[in-house]
């Protein structure tokens, strides 16, 4: 029998041709339930004195699970499986997004000024002072989302191809919370001289870059490098975006276990490019006593003698050779735990070994670092990447909002400063008197999250002297 482990991207959508009486029906869902599978959704498609067709939606472990109760539904007597079909697959046909025109195309005199001739006095224009492709293009409003395929999710090197349906799913992201054109731009190249060519070389069209599942280490230098060569925002998303919300979340756990971030001790599982960035704003948040470890064990040590070390240069001091001790022995005495790294490295013993209100922090999707039904029993604070468990770490509240008030101001980049205002407008957005252990972080659906978060990206643009141009249209 197969353990429950269902999720939204495991589900079956089978039509059922069924002989028209009573008790046929209630077969199927016998077998299915049998399966160890979640019925869910019912439809029916067509009904005639003798046949009943419906729609029977169910939720399986694998694609394996689904086939095996396929197979049974087709033993039954008055029953026929007619087709079977994966949502999922059925959401992504044809693509996630379109273009689509903001003007009408109706007549000749629209088509003169969108197009030729009208075109041509908008191209000299721009061409007699460039800054006018902000006002009078897309540019404005368009980020690209540029990726080589080489970290896509969990996955891990499938190639640009396969990035593909990430890349539109992020783009949607950017369209829903943010209103933000986001073009997906999948590179056939993992060169790191070629990616920053090609970006430099197509950066004209957009006003911000989003960097988005590039393998560590080479996503570390293909940011910095485009930020010294390019004018306009750019971000790793996988790095940044998740140490934002990291932060935010973790400002709001504080305050429910009464303790000050320059006094605890932070252990963090996976330095990575998402482990690095968070170590980074901790860091940069006031942490002063952090460990970070890989697989081998501990590689990085901050405490107050290399705290300043640490901050500038954060990088090499990952690359120890010689780790001092292991994961678990590095969770003696932590207040804090901050897993991005693989899922079911640790038990709930090995939690025990935390100070007492201990803050867990299991990111690593789609399986945390330990089991979230055993952790919840013995932390004060628990929280994790996915959306089936509270208090979820979703770069997706940060992203959005940090390009749209980076986009409001024409930033020329997106700085330490603004990633921490982004993180203090989260954080507030959870009122005291409805913070609690399971509720730290806002939700994705929030209305009040990118605003709040363009916000103060914004003002940090202002007062670091990055912005160009007051908020976004209103021309100044």
């Amino acid at each position: 029998m197969d353990k429950s482990n269902f999720s939204s991207a495991n589900k079956l959508t089978v039509r059922l041709g069924l002989v028209n009486k009573p008790g046929v029906f209630a077969q199927a869902v016998k077998v299915i339930a049998k399966g160890n599978a979640n019925l869910g959704a019912v439809d029916i498609v067509e009904v005639t004195p003798h046949k009943v067709i419906r729609d029977v939606t169910f939720d399986v472990a694998s694609d394996e699970h689904g086939q095996r109760i396929i197979d049974a539904l087709n033993k039954l007597e008055n029953i026929k499986v007619v087709s079977f079909s994966d949502p999922v697959f059925l959401l992504h046909l044809g693509g996630k997004i379109h273009i689509q025109n903001k003007v009408p195309l109706k007549t000749r005199n629209q088509l003169s000024m969108a197009y030729t001739p009208g075109v041509a006095k908008v191209c000299m224009a721009i061409a007699q002072e460039h800054s006018k492709v902000n006002t009078l293009t897309i540019k404005s409003n368009s980020v690209a989302i540029v990726t080589d395929g080489s970290a896509i999710l969990g996955l891990g090197n499938l190639g640009p191809e396969a990035a593909l349906p990430v890349m539109e799913g992020k783009a949607m992201l950017f369209k829903e919370f943010a209103d933000i054109d986001a073009w997906p731009i999948c590179l056939a190249t993992q060169d790191v001289e070629e990616i920053i060519s090609t970006v430099k070389n197509i950066a004209p069209v957009f006003g911000g870059i989003n960097l988005e599942d590039i393998s560590a280490p080479r996503c570390f230098e293909i940011e910095a490098r485009l930020k010294k060569i390019l004018n306009i925002p750019v971000m790793h998303d996988d790095q940044h975006g998740t140490a934002v919300v990291l932060l935010a979340a973790l400002k709001n756990a504080l305050k429910i276990v009464k303790k000050d971030i320059k006094d605890i001790r932070v252990t963090v599982s996976g330095v990575g490019a998402a482990g690095a960035a968070c170590c980074r704003i901790l860091l940069a948040a006031g942490a002063r006593h952090l460990l970070a470890c890989n697989r081998k064990g501990v590689v990085l040590v901050v405490d107050e003698e290399n705290l300043d070390q640490a901050r500038e240069d954060l990088f090499s001091c990952v690359d120890a050779n010689n780790p001092h001790m292991t994961l678990r022995e590095a969770l003696y005495g932590a207040d804090v735990f901050i897993g991005v790294s693989a899922g079911n490295i640790l038990s709930a013993g090995d939690l025990r070994r935390m100070k007492d209100d201990r803050i867990v922090f299991a990111m690593a999707n789609p399986d945390p670092e330990v089991n979230p039904h055993e952790a919840l029993k013995i932390c004060r604070v628990f929280a994790t990447g996915r959306s089936d468990f509270p208090n979820q770490i979703n770069n997706a509240l940060a992203f959005p909002g940090i390009f749209r008030g980076a986009l409001n101001v024409r930033a020329k980049e997106i700085n330490e400063e603004m990633k921490l205002a982004a993180s203090d407008a989260l954080a507030e957005l959870v009122a005291e008197d409805q913070l609690s252990e399971e509720y730290i972080i806002p939700g994705i659906f929030d209305k009040r999250v990118v605003a709040a978060v363009a916000a103060a990206v914004q003002d940090a643009a202002y007062k670091t002297k990055v912005a160009r141009k007051g908020s976004f249209g209103d021309g100044r």
